[in-house]
């Protein structure tokens, strides 16, 4: 897509560290502007190349330090001001993707900045009291103060921000309550070709980060309560802790799983379990492309996405019991994979990209942003 009234998009997206869902949704960003520059704090070329391809990458100074996925954590204190001086001053359009630090960019005078928002921060927002809980207790009073640090400079930073798009309603009215902004809904693309209906076996399965806040930990508990095994897709800090609490065979966990191999565990599931909230909620989708159904808490993103009793099976209470029992009282074999399919094939690549493009275009003709009823 070729920027309205001169203007020249520049692409920023917090970090480019790992290929998960909001590294793909900025994927299919970019892919509307092929020639625009990207910019992001951390670039690790051999995990993300899939994606991107030979882009123009520009990173922060921080790159320098050689940080990867499992220590970037670490890093959160230096973050916002590498993000204000990344060198985005040449463009009169900014298109970000931000989770974090990216809608902090600083544009210069005068440009239109639309930032696409995965979730405005946790850590700072609404994850605060488990980020505190989860660090050692000598380092909570000083991680206290870096947490109120960030959280008013991204109040800040929002000011910088002349268009919202949000990836759900969730984070919609996120974004309304912490910035005081209105935002229009665009919904993440998932690649659905990518996936195919195939023949299901009898495990479960989870696809995510192994991290605390994924609650990876309730969906293996339900599984086994239901006396389902169950596959764990993913990586994370917390994934050492529960290979040692779950080491027995009907507990699989699964790392470095190619996209062919995904693809193949997404259809082969009986059905994917979403223990935690979702502002959206990628794997979802993708394991409703594959023509599988979808055990989710009835929270966040996955009202929008899952048809409960179509496409899978809304769960009202959120401990593993529950979902354990919802899984021991469903058939999934009377779920028609094709009609799940068909579903999930509304939230293509091809959709969200002409969404947005048409909604930058009206930002640069200097349009007023709708609001959502």
């Amino acid at each position: 897509m070729a920027p309205t009234n001169g203007a020249q998009p520049g692409l920023v997206h917090d970090y480019l560290l790992v290929p998960r869902g909001a590294e793909r949704t900025f994927a299919a960003m970019a892919a509307c502007w092929p020639d625009a520059p990207i910019y992001t704090l951390l670039y690790d070329e051999a995990a993300v190349a899939p994606l991107f391809g030979p882009r123009d990458v520009r990173t922060s100074y921080l790159q320098r330090l050689h940080i990867g996925q499992r220590g970037f954590r670490y890093m959160l204190p230096l973050f916002p001001r590498a993000t204000e001086h990344l060198d985005v001053s040449g463009h009169d359009l900014l298109v970000t993707s931000s989770s974090a630090f990216a809608q902090g960019v600083r544009p210069r005078p005068g440009a239109v900045h639309v930032c696409y928002c995965h979730s405005p921060f946790r850590y700072v927002w609404f994850e605060r009291e488990r980020a505190l809980a989860e660090a050692p207790a000598p380092l909570r009073p000083p991680l206290k103060r870096e947490l109120d640090r960030i959280r008013a400079w991204d109040l800040d930073a929002s000011k910088r921000v002349t268009h919202y798009v949000a990836n759900s309603i969730g984070t919609q009215e996120r974004i309304a309550e912490i910035y005081g902004r209105d935002s229009v809904v665009i919904h993440p693309p998932v690649a659905v070709d990518r996936f195919s209906v195939g023949t299901p076996e009898d495990y479960l399965l989870f696809v995510g980060q192994i991290v605390p806040h994924k609650r990876v930990e309730v969906a293996i508990e339900a599984a086994l309560a239901a006396g389902l095994p169950i596959r764990i897709v993913g990586d994370g800090p917390d994934l050492p802790r529960l290979r040692a609490a779950y080491d027995r065979p009907d507990v699989s966990f699964l790392t470095g799983v190619s996209d062919a191999g995904l693809a193949t565990l997404y259809a082969g599931c009986l059905a994917l379990v979403v223990p935690n909230i979702e502002e959206f909620g990628i794997a979802a989708v993708e394991a409703q492309a594959a023509g599988r159904p979808v055990v989710a808490i009835e929270r966040g993103g996955v009202r929008e996405t899952v048809v409960d009793g179509v496409t899978g099976v809304l769960v009202d209470a959120e401990d593993s019991g529950s979902i354990a029992e919802v899984l021991r009282a469903t058939d999934f074999g009377a779920f028609d994979p094709t009609a799940i399919r068909v579903h999930a094939e509304t939230f293509s690549t091809e959709s969200f990209q002409r969404k947005l493009t048409a909604l930058v275009e009206r930002a640069v003709a200097d349009e007023p942003q709708p609001i959502r009823p």
